[in-house]
């Protein structure tokens, strides 16, 4: 199972047919990671908004430069792949359940964030597959479910980071995160999305380790 999950997810990943429905899962979780550090960091937080081309912006209220900024506008490229680590984490000690009630509360906390029509469609569609899975499906559905999600996430993480410097090689991503990253430190952008690249293949590294060992 654990095989043919990750198979399926490097489908996903690789078909661009079946990844522009599913990036969708992955911005979701971008600026959820934008969302969550700007609270931790002690922004307040203005909204989310999730757009059909699967872009999406998270609007925080704060300081416009200092660590707090640094760090929200870091999170958004690592979120995903490193919640995929963490449900390796969870899966490794074979806690499917906790794996889909992270999804649940993940959804539900952006939604309440919401502030255009799209993202509530995203959000309500992407919960209604979870919640399909979690109460009709059989325990082994579920476990192959939780299996992919985390797969999806660890390598979901990798092609954004891929697609972002390709658009900054074109000049079509100046208000991009690496490019906001810097601006508030003086590092150049390529360093930056260096970095994201690096931060999601450990994670996948390390959860390959985890679940197929």
């Amino acid at each position: 199972m654990v095989l043919v999950t990750a198979a399926i997810a490097i489908v996903l990943v690789s078909v661009n047919v079946l990844w522009r429905p599913a990036r969708n899962v992955i911005t979701i979780v971008h600026e959820a990671g934008h969302a969550l550090i700007a609270v931790l960091a002690g922004r307040r937080l203005a909204g989310i908004r999730l757009h059909s081309d699967t872009s999406g912006v998270t609007v925080s209220r704060g300081k416009p430069e200092g660590p707090g900024m640094v760090c929200t506008a870091l999170a958004g490229y690592v979120a995903p792949s490193l919640l995929g680590l963490g449900f390796a984490a969870l899966l490794g000690t074979d806690r499917v359940t906790a794996v889909l009630v992270v999804c649940a509360v993940l959804l539900f906390g952006v939604l309440i964030m919401i502030r255009n029509v799209y993202g509530v469609f995203s959000i309500v569609a992407t919960g209604a597959v979870l919640f399909g899975v979690s109460w009709l499906a059989s325990e082994e559905i579920q476990a192959a479910f939780a299996y992919l999600i985390a797969w999806f996430l660890l390598l979901g993480g990798l092609r954004p980071v891929a697609e972002l410097q390709a658009k900054r090689r074109r000049g079509h991503a100046r208000d991009s995160d690496a490019d906001q990253l810097a601006r508030l430190t003086g590092a150049p952008g390529f360093f930056w999305v260096g970095t994201f690249a690096l931060v999601n293949l450990g994670a996948v590294l390390l959860a390959a380790g985890w679940l197929l060992l």
